[in-house]
């Protein structure tokens, strides 16, 4: 049995009203029930006893072409219910339960759902997926069978009210009227669509949420450990009313389609407050849209689970014990440099030191640290603002990143008159930071005086504890790599596989490679006579510096990453 297209299907409650199984005043006191408890219209009908579960299952079976489970026709496998998380499955109410060949039957409750439905294919990628639809009750008599007692919704009914409610808004005023986006009977699905897609991202643990519009298509991708994934594509009819609802989420200017635009949307799902830093940029076929995930309850800010190496770590946090002095932190955009100095300034954080951040933008608040954000159009830039701050008495400056020659030159004289500055700058390693600073105009006796320490950090995937497998690799090969000899005979190496925990990916979630280089006296003397990057390179080595390549394969010799995860990142010594 096919499923009908999209622009074939009524909703169901249209559907039950075209059919006479439901009344025009019904249907209406159902959809109260829907608005205010936050449930899909065809359980508010159940609830309100105008239609029983199983006229409502054989309902959706004609609507959208699934055939009918019937809990007592199956066996379930529990091999097979455990082919998908908990959390996805109780989420989009679905339950695998069945596997032939290339076969899982998987039981949906709500057919309507098409983005969770895809998102099951995207799950059990590989395998041919037949849908069946299927009541509630015996949904939930599943669910406590095999992941014991339900707690009923992954999200009380108040939440979902108060979320769909808060996103619920009209545009204010639309400046050109043949610029306007008109979506009547589509506005509710279409907020299910865009809050499902964002649902959908925190669950898979997505840091991005990329929109994109081309020709045919509109494509959705969630970058997931630092990889993007195609996860959905849209018809293109879609594409004006998609981005209009994020606009107007994002308390951005709908009619503007021809700049680019920032905004900001604040959810909450469940328990969790999630921020979204939202970007929109024009292009040929119509505005890309960005979506950065900025939750801070996943922010960890424990300097020791980072993913330093001890003699790192040590370095570190002897710099950051030092009154005064720059500390800058490398790499380029998404290393987690940001997670990194965030760390910093909590283990900094005291009540008798006087903590100031510049940001561009700020991402996360930190309690009893001062945060000013940058806003280049009203004149309030880093420079500026750094003046600033040397009359707020600071102990500790922390600079999102050093742009240009006069946040540089602020940043440095700050440290040399007593204050701990920290900062970020785009560089491939740490020697060459150096060069970079010069290049920007900065004296070398000044880096000299004042940089204390520069970190180079990439960020790689952790292989998935359930399903990673050795691989074997010639003893040759792994000393070739930088593999040190002695180890070699013994070690074990691992390599992804891909299971349901990890969307068969093979990794789940990152950690941190580090290249510390404390500027020791001999570093500084390199500095002053205009050494090449090279040749700090060479005696920060000497001078007991692990390389960010040393640092990956420190981590492939404990299990934690693959050797590909570490060539990707890193170059050769």
């Amino acid at each position: 049995m096919s499923t009908k297209t999209t622009s074939e299907k009524l909703t169901i409650g249209a559907f039950l009203l075209k059919k006479g199984k439901v009344s025009e005043k019904q249907l209406i006191d159902a959809q109260a029930v829907q608005k205010i408890e936050g449930i899909r219209i065809g359980a508010a009908l159940v609830k309100l006893g105008y239609i029983t579960e199983e006229a409502l299952v054989e309902a959706m079976s004609e609507l959208y072409g699934y055939p009918v489970f019937k809990i007592d026709s199956f066996k379930i496998d529990p091999l097979v219910v455990k082919f998908l998380p908990e959390d996805i499955i109780k989420r989009n109410k679905v339950l695998p339960f069945s596997k032939e060949g290339n076969i899982i039957r998987v039981l949906t409750t709500d057919p309507a759902n098409e983005i969770g439905l895809e998102q099951i294919k995207f799950f059990l990628s590989g395998f041919k997926i037949v849908f069946y639809v299927g009541k509630d009750s015996d949904f939930k008599a599943l669910i406590n069978q095999f992941f014991g007692e339900e707690s009923s919704e992954i999200y009380s009914k108040e939440t979902v009210h108060e979320l769909v409610e808060s996103v619920v808004q009209e545009p204010s005023e639309v400046k050109h009227e043949e610029e306007q986006t008109v979506i009547p009977e589509v506005d509710a699905p279409l907020i299910r669509l865009v809050n499902q897609i964002i649902i959908n991202a925190i669950s898979k643990r997505a840091s991005d949420i990329h929109i994109e519009p081309f020709e045919d298509n509109i494509y959705v991708r969630y970058r997931i450990d630092g990889i993007l994934h195609d996860i959905l594509t849209l018809p293109t009819k879609l594409k004006s009313p998609l981005i209009t609802r994020i606009k107007i989420m994002s308390n951005m200017d709908i009619s503007e389609r021809r700049l680019p635009q920032d905004g900001r949307i604040k959810m909450k799902i469940g328990k969790r407050e999630v921020d979204f830093r939202v970007s929109t940029l024009p292009s040929i076929f119509g505005e890309k849209i960005v979506l950065r995930v900025l939750e801070k309850g996943s922010l960890q800010l424990d300097l020791t689970k980072l993913g330093f190496e001890e003699e790192s770590l040590n370095f570190f946090l002897e710099a950051l014990n030092k009154p005064y002095g720059m500390i800058l932190v490398t790499g380029p955009t998404g290393s987690g440099k940001t997670t990194t100095l965030y760390s910093a300034l909590m283990k900094l954080r005291r009540p008798e030191v006087n903590i100031v951040t510049v940001e561009d933008p700020v991402e996360y608040t930190l309690p009893r640290i001062i945060q000013v954000q940058v806003q280049e159009e009203i004149g309030r830039t880093f420079a500026q603002i750094l003046r600033s701050f040397l009359r707020q008495d600071p102990d500790i400056i922390f600079v999102g990143e050093i742009r240009d020659f006069e946040t540089a030159e602020i940043a440095i004289k700050a440290a040399l008159t007593g204050h701990l500055v920290l900062s970020t700058l785009h560089t491939n390693d740490a020697p060459s930071t150096i060069t970079r600073l010069i290049n920007m105009g900065i004296e070398p006796f000044l880096i000299a005086s004042s940089v204390i320490l520069i970190v180079a950090q990439r960020l790689v995937r952790k292989l998935c504890e359930s399903c990673k497998k050795e691989q074997k690799i010639s003893k040759d090969a792994l000393i070739k790599m930088g593999f040190p000899a002695e180890f070699t005979e013994s070690l074990k190496i691992y390599e992804a596989q891909g299971c349901a925990e990890c969307s068969q990916t093979g990794y789940r979630g990152r950690i941190a490679l580090y290249e510390v280089m404390p500027i020791k006296e001999e570093i500084r003397e390199l500095i002053l006579t205009g050494a090449s990057a090279n040749d700090i390179k060479k005696e920060a080595i000497k001078l007991g510096m692990l390389t960010l390549r040393q640092s990956g394969i420190r981590k492939v010799m404990a299990g934690i990453t693959s050797i590909e995860e570490v060539l990707r990142v890193t170059v050769e010594d």
